[in-house]
């Protein structure tokens, strides 16, 4: 859920400004999952960018505390999400963890790098949400090693219904910087697309996982 329009519409903005986001819809792209897209999202550019990256690190920082109130850590999804947790963290002057997607198979075998003491109160920082299933999956150890997860806060999500459906299973508070529809939105105010092209990202997004071009 986006908490703020404004919000959403800027980092579209930002995003699209610095290629974080591309929209290639004559020429799709080919995701891990198999999936055919016209869309490719890799919000770890925005590292490279001082300004922008201070500005997400802020509002991620800003909507938290509103959203969450102060928790006592700030964990960060491995590997998209390690630099902007921990900038966040720093912000607000919180210690920081990070979540791999499974234990390590060697030395002390963690999943979760920093300390975390059982009942701390935790916030999630994602960089990108697509079906939720690697992000849960973060949650889910945390609350094996005893935490208290708040919620999670992302900086796009693709606003797919599996996605809502698999938070709402876990009972999983999610909300996110920006999202798909302020997206298109901004993409289209700007003529950043064509009609053409809106007209297929909108079809994609209905059915993500059977859409052919």
């Amino acid at each position: 859920m986006v908490l703020d329009k404004n919000t959403a519409k800027k980092t579209a903005e930002l995003l699209l400004q610095i290629n974080a986001i591309k929209l290639k819809p004559e020429n799709p792209f080919t995701w891990a999952s198999g999936w055919k897209s016209p869309i490719y999202c890799d919000n770890r550019i925005i590292l490279s960018y001082p300004v922008i990256r201070n500005y997400v690190r802020e509002e991620m920082a800003k909507q938290l505390e509103s959203i969450y109130g102060k928790p006592d850590i700030i964990a960060g999804v491995a590997t998209g999400a390690i630099g902007i947790g921990a900038l966040v963290a720093d912000y607000l002057g919180l210690p920081f963890i990070y979540v791999r997607p499974e234990p390590k198979s060697h030395g002390r075998q963690n999943q979760i790098e920093g300390t975390l003491e059982e009942n701390q109160t935790v916030v999630v920082i994602e960089d990108l949400i697509s079906t939720g299933k690697s992000s849960l999956n973060a949650v889910n150890a945390l609350k094996d090693a005893g935490a208290n997860v708040k919620g999670m806060l992302a900086i796009f999500s693709y606003g797919f219904d599996l996605a809502t459906e698999n938070f709402k299973k876990q009972e999983v508070s999610l909300h996110t910087l920006g999202d798909y529809e302020h997206l298109i939105q901004q993409a289209s105010e700007t003529d950043y697309i064509k009609e053409a092209q809106l007209n297929t990202l909108m079809e994609w997004r209905r059915d993500p996982s059977q859409w052919k071009q």
